[in-house]
C-alpha cells in the first residue's frame, strides 16, 4: 500500500480506478437499459439507435475538445467538475421524464465519462511515476469489470419491476462517492521518482507518428471488438444453430479482466505483448469462421478475449514512450480512435455480413490486423 509523506495511506489510486469502473458501469448499463428507455418514450427501432448515437458522439467529441484542456490544468480538477457534472445530469435523468431532458443528459454523460477514461488515466501515469504502468493495466480491467456487472445488476431490478431510471441514481451515488474520494486524496503525493532511475517514461517530447501509429492499432481493435461483440449472438444463432452465443459474449468480455491485469504486471514487455495480440486475434477469428461446433467457437472465445484484452493496456503503456508531457492529449487521440473504430467497423461488419455472411465479414475484419501489425512493427520505442 502506497503512503504518503505525512504517513497516511495513499488511496488515490483506488478512486482513479472507481473513475474507470464507473466508465465502464456506465457504458453496459446504458446499453441493457435502451430497450426499457424505448419503451418508455415509445420509441422506434431506429430511434432507439439514434438515442445510442447521442452518446456516441459526444464520447468522440470530448477528447477533441478537452485534451488540452486537461494537459493545461490539474488533471485532479478537471476530474472532479468533470464528476459534478456528471453525477449532476445522471440524477437529473433519474427525477426527470422529459424525453429533451434525457437526450441532453445523455449527451453529456457521454462526454464526461469519455473525458474522465483518458484524463484519470494520465493522471493516474503521472501521480504513479514508478508503479504506473502496472496500475494501467488494472485500470484498464476495471472498465471490462464495470461493463460486465452492470448488465446483471440492470436485469436484476427490471425483473424486479424497478424503473430504468435506477441505474442513473446508482450511476450518480457512485460518481459522487468517487468524488469525495478523490477529493479527500488529492494532496498525497503519491510516488517520487528516482531521476537516475531507468523510469523517465513521457518525460522527453510528444512524438506524434508513434501515437498515431498506436491510434492505428486502436481504431482497429475496438472496430473489430464491436464487430465480433454485436454480431457474435448471430454467429451462434444462425450459423451454428445454437443458443451458446450470449454465453460466447460473455466469456469474451470476462476473460478481458485476468488479461489486462496480467498485462499490467508484465508492463515491461508491453510491445512484444501487443504485437503478440495483433497476430492472435486474426489467426483465431480465421479459426472460428472455419468451425461448424458450436462448442469449439465458445471455446475459442477464451484465447481470443484474452488476446483482445491485453491490446487496451499495452498500447496505454507503449504510449508513455510517445506522450510526452502531454499524456491527456496523447489519450484523448486514442480515445477518439477508438470512437471512430467502434462507429465504422460496426456499421462495415453489418455491410459485409449482408454481402458475404457473418463468417465472412469476421474473416474481413480480421484482414484489417496487417495494418495493425504493421503499425506495431513501425513504432520505435525509446
Amino acid at each position: 500500500m502506497n503512503q504518503t509523506r505525512d504517513g497516511k495511506k495513499d488511496l488515490l489510486w483506488l478512486f482513479l480506478f472507481l473513475v474507470v469502473f464507473i466508465n465502464g458501469f456506465e457504458a453496459g448499463g446504458y446499453q441493457a437499459s435502451l430497450y426499457s428507455i424505448g419503451q418508455t418514450y415509445d420509441l422506434s427501432i431506429t430511434n432507439m439507435g439514434l438515442f445510442a448515437a447521442v452518446e456516441l458522439l459526444a464520447t468522440m467529441l470530448a477528447p477533441l475538445i478537452l485534451g488540452n484542456w486537461a494537459d493545461k490544468s490539474d488533471k485532479l480538477k478537471c476530474i472532479l467538475i468533470l464528476q459534478v457534472i456528471q453525477a449532476a445530469f445522471a440524477c437529473a435523468i433519474f427525477i426527470s421524464s422529459i424525453q429533451m431532458l434525457f437526450v441532453v443528459g445523455i449527451f453529456f454523460l457521454g462526454m464526461t465519462t469519455s473525458a474522465l477514461q483518458f484524463i484519470a488515466i494520465a493522471a493516474l501515469a503521472e501521480s504513479y511515476p514508478l508503479t504506473g504502468k502496472k496500475k494501467i493495466g488494472i485500470m484498464t480491467s476495471m472498465y471490462a469489470l464495470g461493463a460486465l456487472i452492470s448488465p446483471l445488476f440492470v436485469d436484476f431490478y427490471l425483473k424486479r419491476g424497478i424503473s430504468w431510471r435506477m441505474f442513473f441514481l446508482t450511476l450518480s451515488i457512485g460518481t459522487v462517492i468517487t468524488l469525495v474520494g478523490i477529493m479527500a486524496n488529492r494532496d498525497s503525493t503519491g510516488e517520487v521518482k528516482d531521476l537516475a532511475d531507468d523510469e523517465k517514461v513521457g518525460d522527453g517530447e510528444f512524438i506524434i507518428i508513434g501515437v498515431l501509429l498506436l491510434c492505428v492499432v486502436m481504431c482497429i481493435y475496438v472496430g473489430f471488438e464491436n464487430g465480433f461483440a454485436f454480431f457474435v449472438d448471430t454467429l451462434f444463432t444462425d450459423v451454428l444453430k445454437s443458443s451458446l452465443g450470449k454465453y460466447a459474449l460473455s466469456l469474451f468480455w470476462a476473460v478481458m479482466i485476468p488479461s489486462r491485469v496480467l498485462v499490467g504486471y508484465f508492463s515491461a514487455h508491453a510491445k512484444k505483448i501487443l504485437i503478440t495480440s495483433v497476430i492472435a486475434i486474426p489467426v483465431i477469428t480465421v479459426i472460428i469462421a472455419q468451425m461448424n461446433s458450436a462448442a469449439v467457437v465458445l471455446a475459442l472465445c477464451i484465447p481470443l478475449g484474452f488476446a483482445c484484452g491485453a491490446i487496451y493496456p499495452s498500447v496505454l503503456t507503449t504510449l508513455l514512450q510517445f506522450s510526452g508531457k502531454r499524456k491527456a492529449t496523447a489519450t484523448a487521440m486514442i480515445t477518439v480512435s477508438t470512437g471512430i473504430g467502434g462507429v465504422v467497423f460496426t456499421a462495415l461488419t453489418g455491410i459485409l455480413a449482408g454481402a458475404m455472411g457473418i463468417t465472412g465479414a469476421m474473416m474481413c475484419l480480421a484482414a484489417f490486423f496487417i495494418l495493425s501489425i504493421i503499425a506495431v512493427l513501425s513504432l520505435h520505442t525509446r
